[in-house]
């Protein structure tokens, strides 16, 4: 995983409600294990028309939308079921940060695991970040802030053992096999003391 300490981008707004796992990635898409390459499937079913041709319709389709790291979605993102390949399909197809009012508890772990920030922000800092799309934001991990065009700022809450695996840029398996030194003495002392 690369380190997430601080992200510069211009914002994609899909302020669709409801946005499921699924619509995320759909199921038909989940028979691998690899992250690389998964974000050609990343809202599959809204990116594409009946023939496989990008819909132009579809927000990030729009050339507003390309190379935007930060995603502004719509209440309730990652709702239904628990599947690591979303936040997967996101981070492969080039998103870092997902902000909205509501995130499914489920998903924001497995993104926080994965490498990708999902940050709940309150309603009135929503609102404005979906009114206005493609707006520049500085997001700093470690400070726990976004910050506007205008110098203004939001703050945003983070768990401390999800805050350092983001700036280290490591995940939980990450993290223990870094404490593998710690674990081998730990180990040798308690042998000795039984």
């Amino acid at each position: 995983m690369k380190p997430l300490t601080r992200i510069r981008s211009r914002t994609a707004v899909l302020a669709h409600e409801n946005i499921d796992t699924d619509r995320i990635i759909p199921a038909r898409f989940l028979t691998t294990t690899q992250r690389a390459g998964l974000g050609r499937f990343a809202f599959n079913d809204w990116r594409y028309t009946a023939d496989g041709k990008p819909d132009p319709a579809f927000e990030l389709n729009q050339p507003a939308a390309r190379g935007c790291e930060i995603l502004v979605a719509g209440r309730n993102f990652g709702c239904g079921s628990s599947r690591e390949h979303a936040p997967w399909a996101l981070l492969d197809y080039g998103i870092r940060v997902v902000l909205s009012s509501e995130i499914a508890d489920i998903f924001r772990n497995n993104a926080l695991k994965n490498g990708l920030l999902a940050v709940v922000l309150e309603g009135a800092e929503h609102r404005y970040l979906l009114a206005h799309p493609g707006i520049e934001l500085a997001i700093d991990v470690a400070q726990q802030t976004i910050e506007l065009p205008d110098g203004g700022r939001f703050s945003f809450t983070l768990d401390a053992f999800a805050k350092h695996c983001l700036l280290a840029g490591v995940d939980q398996l990450g993290f223990l096999l870094a404490q593998n030194d710690a674990i081998d003495i730990f180990e040798r002392r308690r042998g000795v003391a039984a």
